[in-house]
């Protein structure tokens, strides 16, 4: 690059041979003294080193000579000032190039070098070249480094030292240099030529936003150095980072042309830092739409406060997101769980609060709830400190009156938690390195829409995605891998649970080894398509639910899932009021084409419990259809039980419940509702009793016979055909679960019958 050549800039002074009127002893500037007519200088035409010089006798402490020519400063450009001299007579003076540095107005920039290194004279005759390169940036070998305020120089050279002394001066040469300075990528700006300083000290903002400017489509360079931006910057070229910046946690750097995490890695030196200002120019720009983490590990020394993150935002409802990379933490006591007890008071009328808490202060929100009558991932969702009150994300089933609890806040790689509402988050081809050490995810309190798409949640210590309010709305998680850091341990001794949700969609996911994979209190979910597995070395062994559903009237579907040594819990251990009162009850949930599997359990395994917590509940639109159950390492008592440890389901008023087409190997009692099965009276009686127990699903009740068939004659004592009807007294015996074939003659003979436990609609 050479300006003189590419834009026509003359930046050669006059020579002395057009006359001595052009170059001064004072600045240069406009009005000072020339040496036209000096006493002390001539003009020599025909010196034999220099053909026509200056001649001039040194009689002032710092003799000066400036051209009266304005000669240009640009940005980028670089100019070196070169000037011949020699002795004649006389003392010896010294010499450098010098300058006059003019700004705005015609106005001198001060505080910039205004001389160049400094040479003896010290032989008669010789010939010695002094030099100086000035330009706007601080580089190295630049002498003079006059920053963007400077517009022109008056150059030439001064004479220090001792006076009296007589020297001859050729003409004095400007040339553009910037070749010198060029990068190794000819089409770049580099901030430093528009006066970043790059000491961490000095505010380099400015620079940066013009450097930015002039580089229409150029890259911008950032060499080495430490460069501090006093505010937020926005860069709309490319950039590439050889030094670092510093910033105010307050202020955005948004890179709008390389919008990725390697080059905030490569702007603020380490990837945790990147990290952050990287979300704050995502949720700040409304160019940005996706993060990506160009494959780089995040390494974190402590949770990121995502909302303390951006800084400047609590919510945020666009569309945004973040893929392609993994996160991993440096062990230590930033992600050890807080554990606070307090005693607080709960009323049942308030459900989804707490009053009265002791030391409320130190109840951090987001903590899971822990005491009498609370049911599982029960979360702090806000605090009031002055009330001395906890609003909390699920009613208590059997908490009322003042108790104490504890509260475990566990730590989140990414805590959300200080928003009060983010929507249509996505995190995709990311993989959560917990080792142990935390957990993964934490929602906002409010928020829909949330995806998790092909990530790999690897051994988090206690949660893999935790909602402590309402931020799971819509959540969506799909093609993900869950794998615990508990394996080695028993199954009753795991803690870790894969997420928790309300309505959500949970579809192709790998789980291993977790004591829960999802704790659902919502409705309206689809879990679909996912491997679920937690098995473990003990022989005759206990497993834990891979699915706890806590909403009675579910609204929900399980398809097609293959659910390994674990099984599907119901529940209504998220109700203020757990007896039945008027609600739906348990009801509208689908489990079809799952394949259920479990090895070397004990016996009493069931692959499907349902758990009242109160009183009077029942089934109502529930279909368990097209299922395979089977087996290993020994035989199963059956697939399905109620779990009475507070109180049994009301089997007299169960609705709508098809238990069909399923398929068992090595279950010693396969359930059906209906129930196709055959009896044989082989005596005559005119009441044949039916026991279909203990083939009908749930331990229920024998409600409704829907079919009965002869299969061969019916006959009487006499060995006589009887072509007769019996009618059918259903819920008979002691347990309800019989049926009573009452014939208008004693008769025996083979039937088929179809039983329902569910009563007509």
């Amino acid at each position: 690059m050479n300006k003189a050549i590419t834009d026509g800039i003359v930046f050669m002074p006059q020579p002395y041979a057009a006359g001595l009127d052009q170059w001064s002893s004072g600045d240069g500037t406009p009005g000072s003294d020339t040496y036209e007519n000096a006493v002390n200088a001539a003009f020599v035409p025909a010196d034999q080193d220099f053909g026509g010089a200056l001649e001039i006798q040194k009689v002032d402490a710092v003799q000066k000579l400036r051209f009266m020519g304005e000669t240009p400063i640009l940005p980028g450009c670089y100019l070196q000032v070169r000037a011949r001299i020699k002795a004649i007579s006389g003392n010896l003076p010294s010499v450098r190039i010098a300058a006059w540095a003019g700004g705005a107005g015609g106005l001198a920039v001060a505080g910039v070098t205004l001389s160049g290194p400094q040479v003896t004279l010290t032989t008669y005759g010789d010939v010695v070249e002094v030099t100086a390169i000035v330009g706007t940036g601080a580089r190295n070998g630049v002498d003079m480094a006059w920053g963007t305020q400077a517009l022109f120089g008056h150059f030439g050279l001064d004479l220090t030292g001792a006076s009296g002394g007589i020297v001859r001066i050729d003409d004095i040469v400007i040339e553009d240099v910037s070749r010198f300075f060029l990068r190794d990528v000819v089409s770049a700006v580099d901030v430093r030529d528009y006066g970043a300083v790059g000491d961490g000290v000095a505010d380099d903002h400015a620079a940066f936003e013009a450097a930015d400017g002039a580089a229409n489509g150029r890259e911008i360079i950032v060499p080495a150095g430490t460069y501090f931006l006093g505010q937020s910057t926005t860069i709309q070229n490319r950039i590439r980072f050889e030094g670092t910046l510093e910033m105010a946690e307050s202020s955005i750097l948004a890179l709008t042309k390389n919008f990725d995490l390697p080059a905030y890695i490569d702007a603020f030196g380490e990837s945790e830092l990147a990290f952050k200002k990287a979300y704050q120019a995502l949720l700040n720009n409304a160019g940005h739409v996706t993060l990506d983490l160009g494959g780089r590990k995040v390494a974190l020394r402590a949770p990121v406060d995502m909302a303390g993150a951006v800084n400047n935002k609590t919510t945020y409802k666009q569309r945004h997101v973040i893929e392609n990379g993994q996160f991993s933490v440096f062990p230590g006591a930033n992600w050890d769980t807080e554990v606070v007890t307090s005693q607080a008071t709960y009323d049942p009328g308030n459900s989804k609060r707490l009053t009265n808490v002791v030391n409320v202060a130190n109840i951090p929100v987001g903590s899971v709830i822990e005491g009498n009558g609370v049911g599982r991932e029960v979360y702090v969702t806000a605090r009031n400190i002055a009330a001395q009150r906890l609003d909390i994300s699920q009613p208590l089933f059997d908490a009322a009156g003042t108790q104490v609890f504890t509260f475990r806040r566990f730590k989140y790689m990414l805590d959300f938690s200080g928003f009060e509402q983010i929507s249509r988050m996505v995190m995709s081809e990311i993989e959560f390195q917990c080792s142990g050490d935390c957990s993964a995810i934490l929602l906002p309190p409010t928020g829909t829409g949330f995806h998790l798409r092909d990530c790999f949640i690897t051994r988090p210590k206690d949660r893999g995605i935790s909602s402590h309010g309402e931020g799971d709305q819509g959540m969506m998680i799909d093609r993900c891998q869950f794998l615990s850091d508990e394996s080695p341990l028993l199954s009753t001794e795991r803690v870790s649970i894969g997420f928790n949700a309300n309505d959500i969609k949970v579809r192709d996911n790998r789980v291993v080894h977790f004591r829960h994979f999802g704790v659902i209190g919502g409705s309206s979910s689809i879990i679909a398509g996912n491997h679920v597995f937690q098995g473990d070395s003990a022989l005759n062994g206990i497993r834990t639910a891979g699915f706890v559903l806590t909403r009675t009237n579910n609204r929900g579907t399980i398809n097609g899932n293959y659910i390994d040594n674990c099984f599907i819990e119901w529940v209504n251990e998220h109700d203020q009021a757990p007896e039945f009162s008027g609600e739906f009850s348990f009801s509208a949930l689908s489990i079809t084409d799952n394949v259920f599997l479990a090895s070397d359990v004990a016996p009493w395994f069931t692959f499907l419990m349902v758990k009242p917590h109160g009183a009077g509940h029942f089934l109502n639109g529930v279909s368990v259809t097209g299922n395979s159950f089977r087996g290993i390492g020994g035989v199963l008592d059956r697939v399905e039980t109620v779990d009475t440890s507070f109180t049994d389901l009301d089997y007299n008023r169960i609705r709508n419940v098809t238990f069909d087409d399923n398929a068992f190997h090595n279950i010693q009692t396969p359930a059906a509702s209906p129930l196709v099965m055959e009896h044989t009276e082989a005596s005559a009686a005119s009441t044949w009793v039916v026991r279909p127990a203990p083939r009908l699903p749930f331990g229920a009740w024998a409600q409704v016979m829907e079919s009965v068939v002869a299969s061969g004659p019916l006959r009487n004592g006499a060995n006589g055909v009887e072509y007769v009807t019996p009618y059918y007294q259903a819920n008979q015996g002691a347990n309800s679960d019989q049926i009573n074939l009452r014939w208008p003659l004693a008769v025996s003979g083979t039937v088929i019958l179809k039983v329902r436990i569910d009563d007509p609609l």
